[in-house]
């Protein structure tokens, strides 16, 4: 990277880069291994920078797990936003978008895995985790309620967080699990379970969440159900 063109870097973009690359070398090294001169090689910066953003190793790893969690949620709601049509198709899209990539893959487990054990004796990792899971039943909560009013059921406050932390805990076992790949079952048919699971939870029609204009492959294109047996 030539020096005119670190000069042109924004602010924003020097920071990202500063997450990305701490997240990087977290994952090949582990926490201890992850040396402020490793990260800043890995993002092409100087460690005056480190300084000047995080103050020290330990607030930019803290960081680090921040933006973590912030992309796992800001990819699904994307997914989610992108969805046209209805509702169901929203909510069914991020949810799948949770158990496919880029949110579903070893490395990216491995690195929550790392960060987590931290949250019980850190208390910055345990304001960070708390932060995280709020923002991620908010999105859950604000997508399932307008499902459940379109179908008639209940859907007070209460009721819609509830069914969030519900949703929340099937797909963080189906996340984790399913990234190990330990090879008892294929990872694509994690997308259905998840979505047949929700229907289920709350209490759904059969196929709410899995219809073929909102079921979609880990690639982006509609599965075909038309030939499905449709249940009695």
């Amino acid at each position: 990277m030539s020096r005119k063109t670190f000069q042109r870097l924004s602010l924003d973009v020097r920071r990202r880069s500063l997450m990305e690359a701490t997240l990087t070398c977290v994952a090949r090294h582990g926490l201890h291994g992850a040396s402020v001169r490793r990260i800043t090689e890995e993002a092409g910066v100087t460690v005056g920078l480190v300084r000047h953003y995080f103050g020290s190793k330990d607030d930019m790893i803290r960081n680090a797990y921040a933006y973590l969690v912030g992309q796992l949620t800001a990819q699904a709601s994307e997914s989610a936003r992108a969805a046209e049509g209805t509702p169901e198709a929203q909510l069914a899209s991020f949810l799948r978008a949770n158990l496919t990539r880029p949110n579903m893959d070893e490395e990216t487990v491995s690195l929550w895995a790392t960060f987590i054990g931290r949250v019980r004796h850190d208390p910055g990792f345990a304001e960070i985790h708390r932060d995280g899971y709020r923002e991620f039943l908010s999105v859950l909560e604000t997508l399932i309620e307008p499902v459940l009013i379109h179908h008639g059921c209940p859907y007070s406050v209460a009721i819609c967080r509830n069914h969030a932390i519900a949703l929340n805990g099937l797909i963080d076992g189906l996340w984790m699990e399913g990234a190990i790949n330990s090879g008892l079952y294929a990872q694509d048919i994690l997308p259905d379970l998840i979505t047949g699971a929700a229907e289920r939870l709350l209490e759904l029609p059969a196929g709410a969440l899995s219809a073929p204009d909102i079921a979609l492959q880990s690639t982006g294109h509609p599965i075909n159900r038309e030939q499905q047996s449709k249940p009695s």
